[in-house]
């Protein structure tokens, strides 16, 4: 079916009280298994672009793949931006299909953030695509976005009010103690911020750096308003190990399909795992 946009799939969250696993591609392997996944799993997914997905596959052939693996699937796809950090390139990716994008302003002011975010909204709008911000400045490295852990900042949710009512944004971004990458431990969230930020907002609340973050905090954020989680480590991981047990099973072996599609069942487990632990399963086909 036609790639559909964000709010598409944040309306009916809301409405399951369910969330949407959003999960980052890199290239054809892992496009296929997040589709397979969720077409077996019958549901709704999001497939990510971050800036550093755009730079090793480039922006055409991330459109081209996805679209390709929506037109076959019989499940709702949504192609979003994963932290555009600039207004050009938030443009350039609405201008080539995706259906969603996320400006991520959080290293500016309050007010700059707010400023920029809605000029995206009035030409992502206009293309009926989707927006998501952010507010806080969440820990960690996705891949060109790198924040130190004395840099982070939890989300104000006073500030959230604001922005939202300010913006009109589709979905909303919060930094409450998720990183990106690997965790060293178990992170500890600021479930006190989320709550409150889920009293003054009926926006979609997003999750980032949700690898890693136990099954019990996940159900407890989805239980207090968020509906976009995003899986991008995981996926790493996994491919990782696929490859790996390939290569130690048969060190001699050539055919990059050999080693290739075993990483795919590997990180289709993972994604198939976390769509159930989201409550997803089977929203696809309403």
């Amino acid at each position: 079916m036609p790639l559909v946009n964000l709010k598409y799939l944040m309306d009916r969250a809301e409405a399951g009280q369910y969330a949407v696993g959003a999960f980052n591609c890199n290239n054809m392997e892992i496009v296929q298994a997040i589709v397979e996944a969720a077409e077996e799993e019958e549901a709704p997914v999001i497939i990510q672009a971050s800036q550093g997905a755009i730079k090793y596959a480039g922006l055409d052939f991330i459109v081209s793949l996805v679209k390709t693996a929506a037109d076959k699937a019989t499940i709702p796809v949504c192609l979003h931006l994963d932290h555009g950090t600039n207004f050009d390139q938030v443009c350039e990716c609405i201008d080539k299909g995706f259906t969603s994008v996320m400006y991520d302003g959080s290293q500016y002011s309050l007010e700059e953030n707010i400023r920029v975010t809605q000029m995206v909204i009035k030409l992502a709008h206009a293309a009926n695509v989707s927006v998501e911000g952010e507010l806080g400045k969440i820990g960690g490295t996705e891949d060109d976005v790198h924040v130190d852990e004395k840099d982070a900042s939890y989300t104000k949710p006073e500030e959230a009010k604001r922005y939202v009512e300010e913006t009109g944004v589709d979905a909303l971004a919060i930094a409450i103690g998720t990183a990106h990458g690997q965790y060293k431990g178990q992170p500890k969230l600021r479930f006190d911020i989320l709550e409150e930020i889920d009293r003054l907002i009926k926006t979609p609340i997003v999750l980032h750096g949700s690898s890693g973050v136990s099954d019990e905090a996940i159900r407890n954020a989805i239980a207090h308003g968020v509906r976009k989680i995003n899986i991008d480590t995981n996926i790493r991981e996994a491919f990782v190990r696929g490859v790996h047990k390939a290569i130690v099973a048969n060190p001699y072996e050539i055919d990059p399909r050999k080693i290739l599609g075993p990483a795919k069942e590997e990180m289709k487990d993972i994604i198939k795992e976390k769509i159930r632990l989201f409550g997803s399963s089977g929203q696809g086909k309403r």
